[in-house]
């Protein structure tokens, strides 16, 4: 099974190559640039390198969100032309799961955060099994201070040996988690911190195993909730 993986849910854009279990390619950057501009570039780029062709595939997997809005529009954009252009179906790999997927055998919980914005983050908890991703909690925005409390209220057994945090959402728990986490926290190295295309796809080879992927002209962004130029403007109609 071959698949291209694309992420560009939040800062960094990744793009990567996976074939029967193997990374056969990752091209991640974190600086500076639009996804609509460097997203394509990047698949070029590590399809030359791999001699890959793009008909010999058998899905397209994507960070499906949520995310920034406008980084989950080009993603998807780039998975559906892709699929459509292929024949290829699309596998939706939600994108604090894909996160997660970063720490395969972690012990305790894997804690994403994305950052939101108004001190609230976009969070899933999730924990392993082995190399098995079990969802505790499913990926939702929640308030920062809430996400704290929440983790302190679990069931000590899910809880222990800790939580380990990663995402650009980290900088806006750290400073709730030293005032008033209770059990013992972590943050992931840099390595392992952010969105990976190469984990979205090793996540996304056991979705397709198991039946959930979807025609490239059924796929759609997750958002989870209104961007907050649609917030402004039914506020300022509200008015």
């Amino acid at each position: 099974m071959k698949i291209i993986a694309l992420d560009s849910s939040g800062l960094v854009a990744s793009v990567a190559v996976l074939e029967d279990g193997i990374l056969l390619a990752e091209y991640s950057v974190n600086y500076k640039k639009t996804h609509s501009q460097t997203l394509l570039p990047m698949l070029d780029e590590i399809a030359g390198m791999t001699e890959l062709d793009k008909t010999s595939i058998d899905a397209i997997a994507v960070a499906a969100g949520p995310g920034s809005f406008t980084g989950l529009r080009i993603g998807s954009a780039t998975a559906k032309g892709l699929g459509l252009a292929l024949g290829k179906p699309i596998i939706e790999v939600p994108t604090l799961a894909g996160m997660a997927y970063n720490l395969p055998y972690a012990a305790g919980l894997v804690c994403p955060v994305m950052d939101a914005r108004r001190q609230q983050v976009y969070n899933g908890i999730y924990r392993f099994e082995g190399a098995v991703l079990k969802t505790v909690i499913d990926q939702r925005p929640i308030a920062a201070a809430d996400l704290i409390r929440e983790l302190n209220e679990m069931d000590p057994d899910l809880t222990d040996p800790g939580v380990i945090f990663l995402g650009d959402g980290s900088y806006v728990v750290e400073p709730y988690a030293k005032e008033n986490l209770k059990i013992p926290f972590s943050f992931a190295p840099a390595h392992l911190a952010r969105q990976s295309a190469g984990a979205v796809g090793a996540l996304a080879m056991q979705l397709f195993k198991q039946g959930k992927y979807v025609r490239a002209e059924e796929h759609a962004p997750i958002y989870l909730r209104k961007s907050q130029a649609e917030q402004e403007r039914e506020r300022t109609l509200g008015n």
